[in-house]
């Protein structure tokens, strides 16, 4: 892993989790690249409360600038997406919502927890693997993990077919943000390609990539599409279909059913 790498997760470890590991120095241009590199992975309010934390460290050299135009793109957006993609799924995770509740050992922590799984598959299947989401994981199993009743937790991502995927989630935090094993209690095992997995998202995110079009229809009436994107979307699909493959296939189906629907608008 390279210098940027190296400081950029350790920015991200200060300002997730309050984990400090003193930052290496970097020429201007290494500083310009992990602040595009922050912006493409969506955690600028992380990023920025991790250089508050090193603001006094000797070796802490981040022009000023940088940090400004960070500070413009830390504005935090809440956005909805806790659902699944295949119908037959996500009525069994609504019904778990709406159950839940009402159980005699009722557990919300729990749901909160498995909503959190789900937001993070979204994510991975449309956009590539979510830090911001993977560090919430990371923070909710620290701060309330011990609310979880894990036993439920499992059934359901049993219930939902997504045990392996959430696995890799646990994996992630473990590879990259060095968390303990026996602190995911979902993750029985560690997946070998979580590591590489996160840095080849890092390496190719872009910075909207769900807006990207794959059909378009010219004015002479004759409909183009856009072959990139077609293809991008088929790897991250392919990429993530062995641990989740009911969820990622309705995944990539939806996405192509509504590119086609665009073609009205």
């Amino acid at each position: 892993m390279d210098i940027i790498k190296r400081n950029f997760f350790r920015l991200l470890r200060s300002g997730a989790l309050n984990e400090y590991e003193s930052i290496e120095p970097m020429s201007a241009f290494k500083w310009n690249l992990l602040i595009r590199m922050v912006k493409a992975q969506n955690v600028s309010a992380i990023a920025l409360k991790g250089i508050k934390n090193h603001q006094y460290d000797e070796e802490m050299n981040i022009p000023a600038g940088l940090s400004n135009e960070l500070q413009e793109s830390s504005i935090v957006t809440e956005e909805d997406s806790s659902q699944l993609s295949n119908r037959i799924l996500n009525k069994r995770l609504k019904k778990i919502r709406k159950n839940e509740p009402h159980a005699i050992d009722t557990s919300m922590d729990t749901v909160e927890l498995l909503n959190i799984i789900v937001k993070n598959v979204g994510c991975m299947l449309n956009n590539g693997i979510s830090l911001d989401g993977i560090l919430e994981l990371g923070r909710y199993l620290r701060t309330k993990g011990n609310r979880v009743d894990f036993v439920k937790l499992d059934n359901w991502l049993k219930e939902l077919h997504l045990q392996h995927i959430a696995q890799l989630q646990g994996s992630i935090l473990i590879s990259v943000f060095k968390f303990e094993q026996s602190e995911i209690p979902f993750a029985q095992k560690l997946e070998p390609a979580a590591g590489k997995l996160t840095l080849r998202s890092i390496n190719h995110t872009a910075i909207d990539t769900a807006k990207d079009w794959n059909f378009r229809q010219s004015k002479s009436g004759f409909v183009k599409n856009n072959s990139a994107a077609l293809r991008k979307n088929l790897r991250r699909s392919i990429k993530y279909i062995n641990y989740a493959p009911i969820e990622t296939m309705s995944n990539f189906i939806n996405n192509f059913a509504r590119s086609l629907s665009e073609i009205e608008e």
